[in-house]
């Protein structure tokens, strides 16, 4: 087996541990599930999932380790991930939560899931913490470096998109019973754009400091 069965079990709490704490994929989800369809907000998931994955395959490619040390790379990348955030947060205040609801597709879906992605990808801080994380339980002796990240990755991966999932699927119920206001309809808008702006806000203060 590439990963020591023991490593591997002292890996698994610990990216739980991760997985529990409150973060921007968290809050993310949360955004998404307030908004509406339950299967989007799982589809939200999904796609913050598939972003860490590309993170821990370019980390154990070793570019992972290149775009951090680069800065004007490093910066690039936030910036486009503020501006994604920011333009989620100033389309959600536009969109009535009833026309959202009203037309609840495929495409909605996949949307979900690509607005996931998006977010995780633009997330320098995630391939800090991979590059930081991950190899600590890496043994190059038991061969290829790549497969154990994938290995490694995916368990963070799946353990997010149940928690995250969760997250999303529980604050759709809460999302519909409020929703049924039309005042509080907006409060909703204001309160899930609130976190999409709060988190590019975040996003851009930890990397001015």
């Amino acid at each position: 087996m590439i990963v020591d069965p023991l490593t591997l079990a002292a890996f698994v709490p610990a990216a739980l541990a991760l997985n529990l704490t409150p973060g921007a994929d968290m809050m993310f989800c949360l955004a998404q599930g307030l908004r509406g369809d339950r299967r989007a907000a799982v589809a939200a998931s999904a796609g913050i999932s598939a972003g860490g994955m590309i993170h821990v395959t370019l980390a154990g490619l070793g570019l992972g380790a290149l775009v951090a040390a680069n800065p004007a790379i490093f910066g690039v990348i936030r910036w486009i991930g503020v501006a994604y955030l920011l333009w989620l947060a100033l389309k959600t205040v536009l969109t009535p939560l009833p026309a959202m609801r009203s037309n609840i597709t495929l495409k909605s879906r996949a949307r979900a899931f690509r607005d996931g992605m998006i977010v995780n990808v633009s997330n320098p801080k995630v391939i800090l913490f991979i590059l930081a994380f991950v190899p600590q339980f890496v043994d190059p002796a038991r061969g290829s470096v790549l497969g154990q990240f994938l290995i490694f990755g995916a368990v963070i991966g799946l353990g997010g998109f149940v928690i995250n999932g969760l997250v999303g699927w529980f604050a759709v119920g809460l999302g519909g019973v409020l929703a049924r206001s039309r005042v509080m309809e907006r409060v909703l808008r204001y309160v899930s754009a609130s976190i999409f702006g709060g988190l590019a806000f975040k996003l851009g203060l930890d990397f001015t400091r």
